[in-house]
């Protein structure tokens, strides 16, 4: 097995797949990548045996073969190199790295152990541009759970259906909602599923430089593919909440809020509320103002009043700043956002509307 490739191709292609590689197991294959060359292409995977990345670049290949290497030794190899031709050269159990100057001999695994790469039937797939479905997973992803006992909140909920895409994430404290429509040519078929949290963030991230990326399901898979990229994730198994039912259908009050204002005025409230994170929200339906106040353990005071716009009753109600903080940070176009309250016993929505629209339900704290 013989060939040459440009040493920027090279770390770029591993860049891509060692996500894919084991953090922590007992089987050495898994800390490996396989590389392939045949055609004048290299194939490089990676697996941890949940998820499976396959990256494809050019290569003056003189002998095709496949050989496993350590991934992680090979990374930091390679990022050492100068912009210069990297040639590999297969000997028995060994390859035989050089870059113009430099020389390095690696022991190599046998590729007949690596995981095969997942075969798959797509049964129903949507195709959007990658900076906007990257921008809806930032707001959702993060409000996902932990929680062990309950893995399907840990995956964020993938409805297709009438044009319409929508993305869904609670952590059972809080519920991040975002849809958008889409042309009717990049959709093949309406479906669901449940996508794990790390997976989705992670395809986007590798394959950020694609402007388009197709997203598939399958019985037991989702697939993203992009340019010269495929990553492959087993899917949540099981039936996502009914998150619907907790959005509330009316509201006594409705705050529209300044999205910098309200900002600023938390991060300075908050200051106080490090030991105590309840934020209390004083709305003045009359004055037209939402009065935020917190108090710490050693009774230290914050309070800071904005001007809003609000129709409805008058109240007051509590948040774990925190929570609202996970709503304001992913804003990005939006320069107003909307609180709207059932009642002031009851969870508070913010409501932003643009491209992507945004829905954050979040519980509120005793007072």
């Amino acid at each position: 097995m013989k060939f040459t490739v440009s040493q920027g191709s090279l770390a770029d292609a591993i860049a891509t797949v060692s996500k894919g590689v084991a953090s922590a197991s007992t089987l050495p294959i898994l800390s490996g990548v396989l590389v392939r060359a045949g055609d004048g292409v290299l194939e490089f995977q990676t697996s941890n045996y949940t998820i499976s990345i396959r990256h494809r670049i050019a290569a003056h290949v003189e002998e095709p073969g496949e050989m496993v290497i350590p991934c992680k030794m090979l990374a930091n190899i390679t990022k050492t190199l100068p912009d210069a031709p990297v040639r590999f050269e297969q000997s028995d159990r060994q390859v035989l790295i050089s870059c113009e100057k430099s020389r390095f001999r690696l022991n190599t695994l046998d590729a007949a152990d690596f995981p095969e790469f997942p075969t798959y039937a797509i049964e129903a797939a949507v195709e959007l541009p990658t900076s906007l479905l990257t921008e809806m997973v930032g707001r959702v992803w993060r409000v996902t759970s932990n929680d062990k006992a309950r893995p399907i909140l840990g995956g964020v909920h993938m409805t297709v259906e009438n044009n319409t895409i929508r993305l869904v994430a609670t952590d059972s404290f809080r519920l991040a909602v975002v849809d958008t429509q889409v042309e009717t040519s990049s959709l093949e078929g309406s479906f669901e599923l449940n996508v794990p949290a790390d997976a989705f963030n992670d395809a986007l991230s590798i394959m950020s430089d694609q402007p388009q990326i197709q997203v598939g399901a399958t019985d037991t898979q989702v697939v993203f593919e992009a340019g010269n990229t495929c990553y492959v994730s087993r899917r949540i198994e099981g039936v996502y909440p009914n998150y619907k039912q907790l959005i509330p259908d009316s509201c006594v009050t409705s705050v529209k809020i300044d999205v910098d204002a309200f900002s600023a005025a938390l991060k300075r409230v908050a200051v106080i509320a490090t030991s105590n994170p309840a934020v209390k929200f004083e709305i003045d339906a009359q004055a037209g103002t939402l009065s935020l106040s917190s108090i710490s353990n050693d009774q230290d005071l914050a309070q800071e009043t904005i001007d809003v716009e609000v129709e409805g009753e008058s109240g007051v109600i509590a948040f774990n700043y925190h929570y609202i903080f996970g709503c304001l940070n992913v804003l990005g176009r939006e320069k107003e956002i909307t609180l709207e309250l059932k009642s002031y016993a009851a969870a508070g929505v913010f409501k932003a509307y643009d491209k992507i629209n945004y829905l954050y339900l979040v519980m509120p704290v005793r007072i």
